[in-house]
């Protein structure tokens, strides 16, 4: 056998070399070769042959000794798998290497060290299975890796390390569960260049929304120091999205940020060697791991690697504190969704509401219920039972048995890509990971219900509640003349919810941005400086962390909610409504009661138009515009129309126009269309005049139902009399759409009541009416029924 055998430099591989090098090794070896030359940076190194493996156990005769310790292994037991997975590392860590091994090795590092011109480099060390990183099949941290290893006789001994992380015991059980012969599957090592991102930073990204699969963004996460602990799920890291789209087209579309813990970090042990935790510093965790211009190049990159795999992948990048440089490790099959186009989705509803416990980050979209059991090691396997909650600190590949016997999983530590949600995700359970004091809430056999169905936050509750699930078939949908859009408050929610057919979003809440991502009412973060509540002032500033300014935090955060539904819905119309909160909804906003009036009837009062152009609201309207400038111009996504609420005359509409082109962002700048609210009978009376002012209607059946038939909403005493379906308001709707055909300008509903009423829906597509917006849930019932109406009236 010749050396050669033993050894392949990433130069000499590609993906063909699974058989040979593994599926890591082998997709390392694939990026340098073919992505290099476009600019993105893989660190070098070489492969230890599966030929060299199976040497050195055919030279220290280990097959038929394992063999004997496995065959009769009680898989169920988890007593017998650990003991049995021991004596077979054992016999593979006591093996001796063949000197021509050993001398391929010695050589073939002292080259490295030539090449980056280093005595004793420091390498990572890898093991990369024949069976793993395979589309299908994640295998993913089952096998080790060691970082920052020195010398060739540390690298002697971490090899066999890894050849002896085959027999892992959630190695073996893994091969058994899933029919792998366990010597079918083979062993190869990579030596990689460390990247010294101890001094700067690393992380995953993922080229689709790794809960729903939607696939027009990328999704980066970011801790400080090396990789293992976001790989391990220690860290809550930083998490960012961009839309592909627009990015192509040359735009930054950052569609959001939002920061992490990152409360320790992996750095070398200069001491003893490998790595060692430390605590990250609090003006380090108070700062974004990645500059804009990162995550853009970051994200560039992994379209590259997308397209030049054909297939939705889940990367590791790391950044170089030495040189700034960042660079791609590794590279595998995204596995949990492949891709593959749904041909139903399963939608989750909660329908008992409750106060929730805890919350966390939500993984997946499900809802689940039932009893907790807390666990402290994989050990008290034994005393876990199929369908109970599991509740753990935070999980490794040793867990995985338990796991696929629970019904949810709640961990206290992790982000989106630690091992408990990569291995939820795989189970189709749901589960919620960064839950603070789950342990000290939480206890054994109390029932709950977790909720991952509403955004990227997870909702514990204590109790059974009661929940719907509608399974939605998406094959062959058909696309009525009318559009049916839908109606989206939380950003969070828009990827999941853009999978439903729809032709777009006819109402985006500006509000439900202010109140859960900014917090903090706009004239507190203008005002600052006069505040003189030095505790309102800290927590301003505890939540406003990573920008430049209180200006940029609002503007920016504003521009990155939008951003996410129109970034979802792309190319198709996202019409944001300007903020629409009453006085008494804008107090309640973080230092909102030293700026707003007490109203005695705040549903018609400072509210809509006149706010906005308002001597006391007017510089915190021109935010609002120019986030819509940044979603527009910067992230490149034209398909936001934005809409004015509450516009009691056209005069009221010429000075918000006006308005907006103080604020640099005028009407039909680059195609900005701007509709009114249609919900004061004025703007159904005079129609004629703000057709000549704005470029659409969205009726909004609530406030034109309360105004006209002089119901206050709010009030139980007369909640009989409110009902959209009553004539005189049906008569403003029809007269409304007609006005606005006459004009030609577009005109839909973004109410309650055709959510609510299939009668009314079939009066408005008779009427002709262009658009019509839903709640979610309420979307592929009324496609089906729209379709069915308009085919009668043909």
């Amino acid at each position: 056998m010749s050396r050669t055998d033993f050894i392949l430099w990433f130069d000499q591989i590609g993906s063909k070399d699974i058989k040979l090098v593994g599926g890591k090794n082998s997709s390392i070896g694939e990026m340098y070769n073919t992505l290099t030359s476009k600019g993105i940076k893989v660190p070098y190194g070489f492969a230890i042959t599966t030929i060299a493996y199976e040497y050195f156990l055919e030279y220290n005769k280990l097959k038929d000794r394992i063999k004997k310790v496995i065959e009769n292994l009680n898989r169920d037991d988890i007593n017998d798998l650990r003991r049995k997975g021991e004596i077979i590392r054992s016999l593979i860590i006591s093996g001796d290497y063949p000197l021509d091994l050993r001398e391929a090795i010695a050589n073939s590092y002292r080259k490295l060290c030539e090449f980056y011109k280093e005595g004793n480099v420091d390498v990572a060390v890898r093991s990369s299975a024949t069976s793993e990183d395979l589309p299908h099949y994640s295998f993913a941290g089952q096998q080790d890796t060691y970082l920052n290893v020195r010398g060739i006789e540390n690298i002697y001994y971490y090899v066999k390390r890894c050849f002896a992380s085959l027999f892992t015991d959630r190695a073996i059980a893994y091969r058994e569960d899933h029919g792998f012969e366990h010597f079918d599957v083979k062993m190869s090592v990579g030596i990689q260049k460390m990247v010294r991102s101890d001094l700067a930073s690393s992380g995953v990204m993922f080229t689709l929304h790794t809960d729903s699969g939607f696939e027009d963004i990328i999704v980066i996460e970011a801790i400080y120091g090396l990789g293992e602990a976001i790989v391990r799920g220690e860290e809550i890291p930083d998490e960012y999205i961009v839309h592909k789209k627009t990015l192509k087209e040359g735009y930054k579309p950052i569609l959001m940020k939002k920061m992490g813990l990152k409360e320790h970090k992996q750095i070398y042990d200069e001491i003893h060697g490998g790595t060692k935790s430390v605590l990250v510093r609090a003006n380090e965790r108070n700062k974004f791991c990645l500059s804009d211009e990162e995550i853009i190049k970051l994200a560039k990159w992994g379209i590259l690697i997308e397209e030049h795999y054909q297939r939705p992948m889940d990367i590791e990048w790391a950044k170089d504190g030495l040189t700034n440089e960042i660079y791609i490790v590794q590279a595998r099959p995204e596995t949990i969704h492949r891709g593959e186009k749904k041909q139903k989705i399963d939608i989750y509803e909660l329908i008992e509401k409750k106060k929730p416990i805890l919350k966390g980050i939500a993984i997946g979209n499900k809802i689940a219920t039932g009893k907790v059991k807390i666990l402290y090691s994989p050990e008290q396997m034994s005393e876990f039972q199929k369908g109970e909650i599991l509740v753990t600190e935070i999980t490794n590949p040793d867990w995985e048995p338990i796991m696929k016997l629970a019904s949810a999983i709640i961990t206290e530590k992790g982000g989106r890509t630690s091992h408990a949600a990569i291995v939820s995700r795989e189970l189709g359970i749901p589960a919620i990971v960064g839950v603070k004091d789950a342990l000290k809430v939480l206890r054994d056999g109390m029932e709950i219900t977790i909720n991952c169905a509403e955004g990227e936050e997870g909702y514990i509750y204590e109790g059974i509640l009661k929940y719907n699930i509608e399974e939605v078939n998406l094959e062959k949908l058909e696309r009525p003349k009318t559009k049916i859009m839908m109606n989206i408050g939380n950003p969070t929610e828009a990827f999941r919810h853009a999978l439903i057919p729809n032709d777009g979003v006819g109402l985006a809440r500006m509000e439900f941005i202010y109140a859960n991502w900014i917090q903090i009412h706009p004239l507190a973060l203008l005002n600052f400086d006069k505040l003189e509540d030095e505790n309102l002032k800290q927590r301003i500033l505890e939540i406003a962390v990573g920008y430049n300014s209180l200006i940029d935090f609002f503007i920016y955060k504003l521009a990155e909610g939008i951003g996410s539904i129109a970034g979802a819905f792309y190319p198709n119309d996202v019409i944001v409504r300007f903020s629409d909160f009453k006085s008494n909804e804008y107090a309640k906003l973080i230092g909102g009661y030293l700026f707003e009036p007490k109203e005695e009837n705040p549903m018609i009062g400072f509210r809509g138009a006149s706010r906005y152009y308002s001597d006391m609201f007017k510089e915190a309207f021109k935010m609002e515009v120019l986030a819509i400038k940044i979603v527009r111009e910067e992230m490149g996504l034209k398909n936001v129309k934005v809409m004015v609420p509450f516009c009691r005359t056209p005069e009221e509409g010429v000075k918000v126009l006006k308005l907006m082109e103080e604020a640099g962002y005028p009407q039909h700048k680059n195609g900005l269309e701007v509709y009114v609210m249609a919900e004061i009978p004025s703007n159904i009376i005079l129609a004629e005049e703000f057709a000549q002012i704005f470029d659409g209607f969205s009726i909004g059946s609530n406030d034109l139902t309360q105004l006209t038939l002089g119901v206050d909403r709010d009030s139980a005493l007369v909640s009989h009399i409110f009902d959209e379906r009553n004539k005189a308001v049906l008569y403003m709707i029809e007269y409304l759409i007609k006005s606005a055909k006459k004009y030609n300008k577009k005109v839909g509903i973004c109410g309650q009541a055709p959510s609510d009423y299939p009668e009314i829906v079939e009066f408005l597509v008779k009427c002709g009416i262009d658009s019509i917006s839903l709640n979610p849930d309420a979307v592929l019932k009324t496609t089906l029924m729209v379709l069915e109406l308009e085919r009668k009236l043909l």
